[in-house]
């Protein structure tokens, strides 16, 4: 599991992915809805990891 830092950056990158795709294509797009679950996944395991952390203090 990469550290939180790392994928924080990488949520950042699929948030601004997801803006340009989005501003080229409609919202409905296949690739935007591509980037929007890659977008989803990289948030889930983000809330894991945190929910993880905080349940051990």
């Amino acid at each position: 599991m990469q550290g939180e830092a790392s994928l924080l950056k990488e949520i950042e990158t699929c948030r601004e992915q997801m803006s340009r795709v989005a501003v080229e294509n409609s919202l409905s797009s296949n690739e935007v809805l591509q980037v929007s679950r890659k977008l989803d996944a990289l948030m889930n395991q983000y809330d894991d990891m945190t929910q993880k952390v905080t349940s051990h203090i």
